[in-house]
């Protein structure tokens, strides 16, 4: 399969605390890859690096055949942050046909449709500074789908959502991948685990698996995917542990 997002070696650090060690992977082109793992871990990080916003001490990241970052990529990688990248005094219509205007194949009819994708369209003449948390975010997805990128960084997007309208957010990404995007989400969850793709489970800056779900649990030997990362790390402790030992 062609690989959309292909990270070598990355080592990241801010100020005296390295954050990603020597870390690697390969994410193919149409598929939804999760990037899990606790608070702190470097998701963050890693994403930041591959939108190219991202100070790189050493290592590579290429999208799309192209350094990360290269003006090239600016319309075809859509991004979005854990904080909210809407203005707080436009409505969500506003917001929506105002990043529309920024591209060159994105109409107002785009934006009112992805408003909707995202279960905004009863909220979208509310001023952004009046919804709530999860709204906020939701808004700023829409914003984010809106020039139809090849490449779609997510991070923590479910955050703050309801079952519901979780499992609606997930369909549509699985959308988005099936008309050819490639999709990195990262989560803190496991329950969302099962409905990736793919899965990068990093602890600590450093990549604990990177494997499909099935083949993470099998390598686990557990079809909980909480216990699989928890068997994972112990095992890697252990190895670890073994190698200093000798």
């Amino acid at each position: 399969m062609e690989t959309a997002i292909e990270v070598s070696d990355l080592v990241i650090a801010r100020g005296r605390r390295r954050v990603l060690h020597g870390l690697s992977c390969a994410i193919p082109r149409g598929s939804v890859t999760g990037l899990l793992g606790p608070s702190g871990s470097g998701k963050t990080t890693l994403m930041r690096a591959i939108v190219g916003v991202q100070k790189v001490e050493s290592g590579t990241v290429t999208v799309l055949g192209e350094p990360a970052g290269n003006a090239g990529l600016r319309a075809r990688v859509g991004y979005l942050t854990q904080a909210p990248s809407v203005y707080a005094d436009l409505t969500v219509r506003e917001n929506a046909r105002y990043f529309a205007s920024l591209y060159t194949n994105a109409t107002n009819r785009d934006a009112d449709e992805a408003i909707e994708k995202v279960g905004l369209a009863g909220a979208s003449g509310q001023l952004v500074g009046t919804l709530s948390g999860g709204q906020r975010a939701r808004a700023s997805l829409a914003c984010a789908i809106l020039g139809k990128p090849d490449v779609l960084v997510l991070d923590e997007p479910t955050v703050g959502q309801d079952p519901v309208l979780r499992d609606e957010l997930w369909q549509h990404f699985r959308d988005l991948r099936d008309a050819g995007a490639t999709i990195l989400v990262s989560s803190h969850v496991m329950d969302e685990a099962g409905r990736c793709d793919r899965l990068l489970l990093i602890r600590e800056g450093e990549l604990i698996a990177d494997n499909t779900p099935d083949e993470v649990r099998a390598a686990a030997g557990t079809d909980d995917l909480d216990q699989a990362f928890l068997n994972l790390i112990r095992t890697r402790a252990r190895d670890q542990k073994t190698v200093e030992v000798q």
